[in-house]
């Protein structure tokens, strides 16, 4: 397999593997505005030439939108490998090329966020155990910190206060999110339409920029739903799945 590194300058020609490739798509324009201003940053992108789901985007903890105290690490944001290309070492391929790059830029390690058993659009446990990673913190609801350190004394990373016990004063239904995934550019104004017609009391948050996101009640930043102040699920909800978990 091939890789390609996306950056600013072939970004607009190339696909981004997690959404459609006809850049007028709302999907993959507001993902590709979100990366584009994150690269000077030092987000990497790295994915296969060839057509499919399987990239690593991976960004200095500093950086990332996320409510973790990593200083020194490299965040992984998606490690994401699907469909047919599963199951030919290509996840391993591009987790190396992150710690081959990580140590190059003289990085502690690296941290992902995973749980104890396997959740949509979070990493892989069982993955990560195989390579080593290890879990450095949790949360209440039971999303974890995964790590690998490059030395056994760097200190480990660690959740913000405010992510440790995620939870909202708000009645009704709050769902936080940003662009970091594409499929909430579709999703959560479908989700906001349905909650008007059906009398679902229900707020996006909708985080803009990386201060907000380090300070989020939900280690989870990308899409975050609650429901009485009680943190429900981080699974992107089409809507036959909203109105499920509403009861309509």
């Amino acid at each position: 397999m091939d890789y390609i590194r996306v950056t600013k300058e072939n970004l607009e020609q190339e696909h981004i593997c997690c959404a459609i490739s006809n850049n007028k798509d709302i999907q993959v324009s507001s993902k590709k505005a979100w990366l584009k201003e994150r690269f000077d940053e030092g987000l990497v992108f790295l994915k296969s030439t060839q057509r499919g789901k399987c990239f690593i985007e991976y960004i200095p903890a500093e950086y990332a939108w996320v409510p973790i105290k990593a200083d020194g690490y490299m965040y992984i944001d998606c490690l994401w490998v699907s469909g047919s290309l599963k199951g030919h070492g290509y996840s391993s391929d591009l987790l190396n090329a992150c710690i081959a790059d990580s140590r190059d830029k003289g990085k502690a390690g690296l941290c992902i966020l995973s749980s104890a058993k396997k959740r949509g659009f979070l990493a892989d446990p069982s993955f990560l155990k195989h390579k080593g990673f290890s879990v450095s913190d949790e949360a209440d609801n039971g999303i974890q910190l995964w790590y690998l350190p490059f030395d056994q004394s760097a200190e480990k990373p660690v959740f913000r206060d405010c992510a440790k016990h995620p939870r909202t004063e708000e009645s009704g239904y709050v769902l936080y999110y940003t662009h970091q995934c594409p499929f909430t550019a579709k999703y959560v104004p479908v989700i906001e339409k349905l909650a008007e017609e059906n009398g679902v009391p229900f707020r996006s948050v909708h985080i803009t920029d990386r201060r907000s996101a380090q300070q989020a009640p939900t280690p989870v930043t990308n899409y975050a739903l609650f429901k009485d102040g009680r943190y429900i699920t981080n699974e992107i909800l089409s809507e036959k799945k909203f109105m499920k978990l509403t009861g309509k």
